[in-house]
């Protein structure tokens, strides 16, 4: 059992004592032999485990933990067995706050024996004993620790007094103790690392998680144990004796574009988190996916840390996520949390490829399977062993948009669905009042009536719904994420004051973990949500949405919206092709070629206040030409974008016409 004391209690230590000055125990990080590190004093080896690297110290060379896999192992037959009073040293620089308590030092069995120095989920710092089989800790506030900055922690126990934390040379708190430690006989001493797997803090929900190992993310330096208490000024002397340095970590963003082609079209790369977190992904070249738009700094990106959920990122960098289709259990059977994409934080149900790629649109097909933080997936069937899986079609325009087609097989999801819900993400230290105006959410209908939703809850209701179709939302950048549904849809919003730093990015196995510090990046809000206009096409079920990014007013989104949902008509005029009508699911006009003659291709988009002329997209089947020229009302001013796709039955021609207009348009495509 563990007790945490929050008296203060100033130690009060002999200052005629001894001072050592050879430390029992000590890690500087100087030699380090492969996978070694030798503590020269006493001329012993320790292993390092996982992945690390050697950078700046705080003197010479320092460890640089990655959170994930390193900890250092002193065998238990080479560990010292402290007496009546000891002292623990480390200098330490955190790039963010462990996911739950987690050791810098720790020698313990089973917390009822031993001692440790740990960092909290909050930058709290505890030194732990086991006295009479109890722990006794002395814990300091929280941000106690910064991060990215050198910080020297020091710990004094002395047997039937007291016990000191020490923090840059500062008495942080103390606490009398009567009895002495009780060591573990046979444990090993293990730093930078949990001794065993262990469930992260402030999670939503204990059957959505599962304990893992964790480590401490940062670099270490000048750990020391020695075997006598040190004073006050010896603390404030051994502090003295170094000038903390900024120890140049960055911040760790989502990842950027090192150069945008700014060129329209999809391109497979693999982006670039940090170093720690990349080299966890055993992945070779192009995993991920990004749409660039022309003269628009606006981009599309599948991306392993989103567990290739596409976001949408605006000019400044800010992110505008989305979910997964997400199910769950009812009742009994909800004993594994959420089964959605975030929970497949390795992306083994989850995978991203382009199908189409040409100067007049992109199309990216995202395939998944709804999985828990267990790694299991929804339904499998006992006969069949076939689970609940997702194709979700992105249909990408170079205007900075795309239609989601989101699609499953019937009877696959059980009872409980969520289809849609609009996550911004935030990036480390940044708070959601930077990412989205007061206002945080615009929604609207099709007759133009629009409502902003404030994150202030006396302005709006907590809790609303309405059948609303268009959502904005209000992000402190020139370009806003927007969708559009079609007429029918179910519209609620909710603001929650809280964020979430279980996705992204995060390898915690948790379904749920509220973000009590902006140590990490974010998901906050969780709405608006929708229930959208659910089709059936034989086995399958579909939904969808025209999703986007751009500098659109909302009257002039909602216009937008119409033009896809209300889509012009379109009226042939020349012979030798057939209209197969339009195609919601791509934003496009379906037409096909009949005959074999060179014939253009007339028609008239009958464009009026209801149903505008924007930007519209025209695919020809079996046109079996290399080119084609576009005229709009007899000139070729517009500058239309003109893609072929060969196909294995035909080349297809895709037009895209940068274009508005509430009146009708004639259009003519020649060979």
């Amino acid at each position: 059992m563990k007790i945490r004391v929050v008296l203060v209690y100033v130690l009060s230590l002999c200052s005629t004592c001894s001072f050592a000055q050879v430390p029992v125990m000590l890690w500087n990080f100087e030699k380090v032999d492969h996978r070694n590190v030798v503590d020269k004093v006493h001329n012993i080896t320790d292993t390092i485990e996982g992945n690390f690297s050697m950078t700046e110290g705080m003197s010479g060379q320092g460890l640089r933990f990655d959170g994930f896999t390193t900890r250092i192992i002193r065998k238990n037959e080479f560990l010292p067995k402290p007496g009546d009073e000891f002292t623990i040293e480390a200098w330490l620089a955190l790039v963010q706050y462990p996911l739950n308590w987690c050791p810098v030092i720790t020698t313990e069995s089973n917390e009822i024996k031993g001692y440790r120095l740990m960092i909290g989920p909050y930058g709290q710092v505890s030194f732990e004993t086991a006295i009479s089989e109890q722990w006794i800790a002395c814990t300091s506030g929280n941000e106690t620790i910064p991060l990215r900055k050198w910080m020297y922690l020091t710990a004094v126990y002395t047997a039937n007094r007291g016990m000191a934390l020490y923090v840059n040379g500062e008495l942080m708190t103390g606490v009398a103790i009567e009895g002495s430690l009780t060591f573990p006989s046979k444990s090993s001493c293990i730093l930078g690392m949990v001794t065993a797997p262990a469930r992260p803090s402030n999670t939503i929900r204990t059957w959505g998680t599962v304990p893992a190992f964790f480590g401490l993310d940062g670099i270490m330096d000048e750990v020391r144990v020695y075997d006598q208490a040190f004073t006050a000024d010896q603390v404030r002397t051994h502090f003295e004796k170094y000038s903390p340095k900024d120890p140049g970590i960055p911040a760790r963003h989502l990842p950027t574009l090192e150069k945008n082609p700014d060129r329209f079209g999809a391109y497979y790369t693999k982006l670039k988190y940090y170093p720690a977190w990349d080299t966890l992904w055993p992945v070779d070249q192009d995993p991920d996916i990004v749409v660039c738009f022309e003269k628009n700094p606006v981009k599309m990106i599948f991306w392993r840390g989103t567990r290739y959920g596409p976001c949408w990122v605006s000019e400044n960098e800010k992110w505008m996520a989305d979910q997964s289709l997400e199910t769950w259990g009812v009742g009994e059977k909800d004993i594994e949390g959420c089964f959605e994409h975030m929970q497949d934080r390795h992306c083994r149900f989850s995978h991203v490829r382009i199908i189409e790629n040409s100067e007049a649109r992109a199309v990216i097909h995202w395939r998944y399977a709804p999985v828990s933080s267990h790694d299991h997936t929804w339904l499998p069937d006992p006969k069949t062993g076939w689970e609940c899986w997702v194709d979700e079609y992105y249909f990408i325009y170079p205007d900075g948009s795309a239609v989601r087609k989101v699609s499953w097989n019937k009877g696959s999801t059980g009872r409980a669905v969520q289809f849609q819900e609009s996550l911004p993400l935030t990036q480390p230290g940044q708070l959601s009042n930077e990412v989205v105006e007061d206002d945080y959410v615009f929604v609207a209908d099709y007759d133009f009536n629009t409502i902003s939703v404030s994150v202030d809850p006396d302005k709006k209701p907590v809790n609303w719904s309405g059948d609303y179709t268009v959502q904005q939302f209000n992000f402190k950048s020139g370009n806003k994420p927007f969708i559009c549904f079609e007429p029918g849809n179910h519209m609620w919003v909710r603001w929650i004051g809280g964020a979430y730093n279980h996705f992204p990015v995060n390898q915690a196995r948790s379904d749920g973990r509220w973000a009590k510090t902006s140590n990490r990046p974010t998901h906050f809000s969780s709405s608006p949500c929708s229930d959208p206009i659910i089709y059936e096409n034989g086995n399958r079920l579909y939904w969808i949405g025209l999703y986007g990014m751009n500098t659109m007013t909302m009257n002039e989104l909602i216009s937008f919206g119409r033009s896809w949902a209300y889509a012009p008509e379109l009226s042939l005029q020349a012979g030798g092709f057939v209209s197969k009508g339009y195609d919601k699911t791509q934003r496009c006009y379906l037409l096909e070629k009949t005959g074999r003659s060179e014939e253009p291709l007339e028609f008239t988009l009958k464009g009026s206040e209801q149903s505008p002329v924007i930007n519209p997209a025209i695919l020809v089947r079996n046109w079996n030409s290399e080119k084609a020229g576009v005229m709009v009302n007899g000139n070729t001013e517009i500058k239309s974008k003109v893609g072929v796709n060969h196909q294995l039955f035909g080349d297809d021609l895709v037009i895209y016409i940068p274009l508005k207009t509430l009146k009708p348009v004639k259009i003519r495509i020649l060979p």
